[in-house]
């Protein structure tokens, strides 16, 4: 069996489920001391793995932003912060965007067969890229980031990523964080999309814990069978 690192699935949204709004600015659905959190999980985490319509979208950076736990990192012979990547089925992606653009650390590319060389073309100065089968294959990919030294993954999005990963059954840890408003806009972005989901009525999650943060709670579920937070 391939071996594959720990998925921490990290989420927020709204209490109608949208994890953004139908304007052009990124909705906020967290605050400062949740920002927090989110950042000491990073990082805790050997990888960050965002969706390439999440880089096209917020133009996220990814980086941990603590100079203490980067420092940190450091003394333990790490990088400042973890290796950044991405899954994109068309290749389409900004060179100049700042996953690519910010941190001293590796961006990895896994591009679908059919993107592969284009991907390539546009990015291979930036990033290294990765061909991940047609249709892209996840299990494949989390072996490879195995294979490079990855043991505790965190999944940022956006919605196609969070539908993949929790369709495929390859989350072991999720945390989800509900904002006090609803958004109400048929248009926006929901959490997931439909899908065939392994943690459904019949074989539903383990909340962990409850924790308000604010005006926010987080949310922390396991997998029913899951016992620990050790990579597979």
């Amino acid at each position: 069996m391939a071996k594959h690192p720990y998925v921490l699935l990290s989420v927020a949204m709204s209490i109608d489920g949208y994890i953004d709004d139908s304007s052009d600015a990124p909705l906020a659905l967290s605050n400062q001391a949740d920002f927090d959190r989110v950042d000491e999980v990073r990082a805790g985490c050997d990888a960050i793995l965002v969706g390439a319509g999440t880089i096209r979208a917020d133009d996220p950076r990814l980086l941990v932003r603590s100079p203490t736990r980067r420092a940190d990192r450091v003394a333990r012979g790490l990088t400042e912060t973890p290796l950044k990547v991405t899954i994109t089925r068309d290749g389409d992606l900004d060179p100049g965007r700042r996953f690519f653009s910010l941190g001293d650390v590796e961006k990895i590319v896994y591009a679908t067969s059919p993107c592969a060389d284009k991907a390539r073309d546009r990015l291979a100065h930036v990033a290294t890229i990765v061909d991940a089968g047609d249709p892209l294959d996840l299990p494949a990919v989390l072996s490879d980031l195995s294979e490079r030294g990855v043991t505790r993954l965190m999944v940022e999005g956006g919605q196609a990523v969070h539908t993949l990963f929790l369709t495929s059954g390859l989350v072991d840890e999720l945390h989800l964080v509900i904002a006090p408003f609803f958004v109400g806009d048929s248009r926006a972005t929901r959490f997931v999309t439909d899908g065939a989901f392994p943690r459904n009525p019949a074989n539903p999650m383990t909340l962990a814990e409850a924790r308000p943060i604010g005006d926010v709670v987080l949310l922390r579920y396991l997998p029913a069978d899951h016992t620990s937070g050790r990579p597979r």
